[in-house]
């Protein structure tokens, strides 16, 4: 190398660093440079960090517990000072009590014969469990026969439970919620293939894929009359325990023995209701 040619590089060495920094481009601009306008993307929206649980996916539907059913059936827990309302009150107590301590949640509600009154029972039931604060309570209507739980909270059935038992209906179409704190599986119209219905192993992995989802405290299952169908017997295997509802203008003694041994070896009578008393509602023990 020269002496000139030398005193040239040095000359180039020596140019400021803020010099040199100006006459980069700046990154974006570098990588943008080259890339056609209509292929340069807007910058990433940022997603939500956290999704819906299963439970708040379900449909919230209107529900105004003070209106009563569209069967004409008054909702006795929708006043609290009345007599019927502090029974499901003290009910709800009894039971939380137990399935507490047991460890349990699944509750069947079901009644000798047909008129009983099971379908209001588990209906007001629910209602006052679901006033206890931050729980979750649902009320499925498996009273495939004569399906009442939407008459009688005044709610109008989307569907069926047969294909929500079967697999072939997800959840957030079968359940909604009236409450924050309630989901209803709903029946739309009777399904005289009840039985086999609830015999399927299918509905067993359905509930239990249920439960797990959406974590309730308790579900509250209206079934048909033990002593007119099959369907209750059926459906023991998948309750922790059954409330049977005697009525005080019809139902016997040897009723209430026929249902024990019914129940005997199956699931645990958890205590017998008795709707139409003389005076007000009677709950028996809950154990």
């Amino acid at each position: 190398m020269t002496q000139q040619g030398f005193k040239k590089f040095r000359r180039r060495a020596q140019v400021q660093p803020e010099v040199q920094e100006q006459l980069r481009p700046e990154p974006d601009e570098a990588v943008l440079e080259n890339v056609p306008p209509g292929l340069q993307s807007e910058p990433a929206e940022i997603l939500p960090t956290t999704l819906p649980s299963p439970w708040e996916r379900l449909a919230r539907i209107s529900f105004n517990p003070d209106r009563g059913g569209r069967d004409g059936a008054p909702l006795a827990s929708a006043v609290r000072t009345d007599p019927a309302g502090r029974a499901f009150d003290l009910l709800r107590t009894r039971l939380l009590q137990t399935l507490k301590v047991r460890g349990w949640n699944r509750v069947a509600v079901t009644a000798p014969t047909g008129g009983c009154g099971a379908t209001f029972c588990a209906v007001n039931l629910a209602l006052s469990l679901a006033r206890v604060p931050s729980s979750r309570t649902i009320l499925m209507d498996l009273n495939f026969r004569s399906p009442g739980v939407g008459p009688a909270m005044g709610l109008v059935a989307a569907g069926d439970m047969a294909s929500f038992l079967s697999g072939t209906r997800p959840v957030e179409e079968a359940l909604v919620r009236p409450l924050d704190t309630l989901a209803v599986g709903l029946n739309a119209t009777p399904d005289l293939n009840a039985a086999e219905i609830l015999h399927d192993s299918r509905s067993a992995a359905v509930l239990d894929h249920m439960l797990a989802d959406l974590d309730p405290e308790t579900v509250v299952f209206d079934l048909p009359p033990m002593l007119e169908y099959d369907d209750a017997a059926a459906f023991l295997p998948q309750v922790d325990g059954v409330l049977v509802i005697s009525d005080g203008t019809q139902t016997t003694a040897a009723h209430l023995a026929a249902c024990e041994r019914i129940l005997n070896g199956n699931a645990p009578l958890l205590g017998v209701v008795l709707n139409r008393g003389r005076a007000t509602a009677d709950i028996g023990p809950v154990a």
